[in-house]
């Protein structure tokens, strides 16, 4: 099953959601443990390139999966929730889909302020603004302040499956697990 239904996440869904999270935590990686080596080596600097192009990967995965969300039903949740969890859970998604956009997006705006290449796993992507260096140190700031609350968000989501799976038993985790054969 490709496509989303009203009992469960297709697999095309299910795949752009775990490949996701592997990819963020590549991202979150490459960034957290660029500093073993020193500033200015090849290491170094293969990392952050690593992290940029992983960067982008994840925004073109992410607009794959609001096409995939948007163009299919969502399973529903059994037994439904509250209409305030449902909110919650809303409010949260959007979130995470905000974060997953905007992240990315500051990286490359970064890049492009910074008058550096922006490269794609063999490509290099047009800059998205001219170089300015008054307006890089800024976007920088955005950047690494919203990846750090993406540590609470991507917390803040597994929480809500566990809770969802162990206090509320409801469907919401086992329907973005691939199913049993």
């Amino acid at each position: 099953m490709l496509k989303n239904t009203e009992q469960r996440y297709g697999n095309l869904s299910i795949g752009l959601h775990w490949l996701t999270l592997l990819l963020m935590a590549a991202v979150y990686g490459l960034m957290e443990f660029r500093d073993v080596f020193p500033k200015g080596s090849a290491g170094r600097n293969l990392m952050k390139e690593c992290h940029f192009m992983v960067g982008l990967f994840i925004l073109a995965l992410v607009v794959a999966r609001l096409l995939v969300r948007f163009g299919s039903p969502s399973p529903r949740i059994v037994p439904t929730p509250s209409p305030l969890m449902l909110k919650l859970g809303h409010l949260a998604h959007l979130a995470l889909y905000g974060f997953l956009i905007l992240t990315p997006l500051l990286g490359w705006l970064l890049l492009s302020a910074g008058g550096k290449p922006i490269p794609f796993f063999g490509l290099e992507v047009p800059a998205l603004i001219a170089p300015d260096d008054g307006l890089k140190g800024t976007i920088k700031e955005l950047h690494e302040t919203l990846a750090n609350i993406g540590y609470a968000l991507i917390a803040l989501h597994a929480a809500a499956a566990i809770y969802h799976h162990h206090v509320l038993k409801d469907n919401t985790l086992t329907n973005m697990l691939p199913e049993k054969k």
